[in-house]
């Protein structure tokens, strides 16, 4: 058993020792694609979406050093027709990038140093064969190994793309880089010396220009995963069972981590806070632990034209446009708001509908991510997040004045945030103001109640015993007029089911003031 061939099935065991989540007809999509010309397959998703995992799944496999019958033979790869075709019948390399960069970090010859640390375990492997001394490049190695023995490997590398976070484009390290990884699976004997590759990172294949550096992989990512969809996360139906088994609450588990639309995947929860909230039999943020803040605070803050009102947005419970093909897959090369918005897509940080083309935040574990970046920014919309809880505090006490000042205050703050003076930059504002209200509150704009459509409504969670909230916002009216607009169009209908008492607040602006009024009424069950 080597460092890096052969190295048994051991992770995996240790894998199914724990709370497992049975994604192993992942085998069954790269066995299709064995000895064929789409044997070359990069499969890239967020950070803690379980990349690693499947890695280890796949090498565990396919290693013939071992026998893994039985921690497969109760999952769903069993019942696959290929499944006794390939089990543990290939020589497996396994690489894990990221083994180097802690290790190397900054060091220019750090290709090299990969490329030693293969060979020595190849002629350790492979001693009549390969020779201690054999002065050639791995790739001429496997050849060798490949015409001697008619061996085919498989080789899965693990966090392919940490190279390319560590070092910048057009720097020396990231073009050997390049080029090793062209020499091993761009070249005539590659077919020949490789039965399958496997990639597995964070970000696709770096573009230079308009191309991917390996255009002949088959490539699954958080825009585009293919049939993969199903394996890049938890599903809804996978979550609830794990609910059921474990005890957990569902709709907190929904609220948390649900919200990544992959695919043709609607719901897909993060799989590793799933985990974790099991665990720790509690639902709150682990997405901290992830490493990524530090460069989503950087991203948030460039000045890119329209990046600030977009992620405003996005807090406010809205999505914005946007094109990811512009993106060059180089988290060093961020050249307009749609390469940041793109990166921010595959850290996971926002969600992708492939359908409408625009992005969001997923849900409320994120959420608190982002609105931490904003608050530790220089974004004057920090100070009415800071201040959404009193906010909130003062419309359950009834203080109408409280709210009519703290209303004026954030849309003074926040005056590049659209134009001032129009209804939707106030109900962006309004929904930024009560952000606090996510923690006990299922927020919704728009909502569709009664005879039209509540401006914002927040209805309380599951054993919150707190009133629910419709708030109603006029431009150059009456104060009355909101209130009335509520009654009359019967919004409280749709939500009474919900809860007990109900608040009514209705906000008007005076443009010409560039003041609020406030009322506030209580409608008791």
């Amino acid at each position: 058993m080597g460092t890096y061939i052969n190295k048994g099935n051991y992770d995996f065991q240790v894998a199914l020792n724990s709370t497992y989540v049975d994604k192993s007809g992942l085998i069954s999509l790269i066995n299709d694609t064995l000895f064929t010309e789409r044997c070359r397959s990069c499969i890239t998703r967020s950070r803690r979406f379980g990349k690693s995992m499947a890695a280890n799944m796949l090498c565990a496999y396919y290693d013939r050093s071992c026998d893994s019958r039985s921690l497969f033979e109760n999952l769903e790869i069993a019942h696959d027709p290929s499944f006794e075709k390939y089990l543990n019948k290939f020589p497996v390399i396994k690489l894990d990038i990221t083994d180097f960069t802690t290790k190397y970090k900054d060091d220019p010859s750090i290709i090299d140093k990969i490329q030693e640390a293969l060979k020595a375990d190849i002629s350790e492997a492979y001693p009549n064969i390969i020779p201690g001394d054999f002065d050639d490049d791995f790739m001429e190695m496997l050849i060798r190994i490949n015409q001697t023995t008619g061996d085919s490997f498989i080789m899965v590398i693990d966090e392919w793309d940490a190279i390319c976070r560590e070092f910048e484009s057009g720097s020396k390290v990231m073009d050997s880089y390049i080029n090793w990884l062209r020499r091993m699976f761009k070249g005539g004997n590659t077919l020949k010396v490789f039965a399958g590759v496997y990639m597995t990172g964070i970000l696709p294949i770096k573009k230079y220009n308009t191309e991917s550096a390996l255009n002949n992989f088959w490539e699954y990512s958080m825009l585009l995963p293919r049939k993969a969809a199903r394996f890049f996360g938890f599903t809804k139906s996978e979550v609830k069972e794990l609910c059921q088994n474990q005890g957990m609450d569902f709709d907190e588990m929904t609220k948390w981590y649900d919200g990544y639309h992959i695919g043709n995947e609607p719901a897909m929860f993060n799989p590793n806070s799933v985990m974790q909230a099991i665990d720790a039999g509690v639902c709150v943020n682990f997405w901290a632990t992830t490493g990524a803040y530090d460069k989503v605070a950087t991203y948030i803050e460039m000045n890119f034209d329209g990046l600030k009102d977009d992620i405003i947005s996005m807090i406010a419970g809205g999505s914005c446009p946007v094109r990811v093909t512009k993106f060059s897959n180089d988290m060093h090369d961020i050249k307009c708001k749609d390469d940041v918005l793109t990166v921010l897509i595959h850290i996971g940080y926002l969600a992708y509908n492939p359908e409408t083309r625009r992005c969001y935040i997923p849900n409320f574990e994120v959420m608190q991510e982002m609105e931490n970046a904003v608050e530790d920014s220089r974004w004057r919309i920090a100070k009415t997040i800071a201040d959404s809880c009193d906010l909130l505090d003062a419309t359950l006490d009834g203080d109408a004045d409280y709210v009519a000042r703290a209303i004026d205050q954030a849309h003074d703050e926040n005056t590049s945030i659209l134009s001032y003076n129009n209804e939707n930059s106030l109900a962006c504002v309004l929904t930024i103001a009560y952000i606090y209200a996510q923690n006990d509150y299922i927020v919704h704009r728009e909502l569709a109640t009664g005879k039209g459509f509540a401006d914002l409504v927040l209805i309380p969670r599951r054993n919150v015993d707190k009133p629910a909230i419709v708030l109603e916002l006029k431009y150059k009216k009456e104060i009355d007029a909101a209130i009335d607009q509520i009654k009359r169009k019967k919004y409280v209908s749709k939500i009474e089911q919900y809860t007990g008492d109900i608040l009514l607040v209705g906000i008007n602006y005076d443009k010409k003031e560039k003041l609020h009024t406030c009322v506030i009424e209580t409608v008791s069950k």
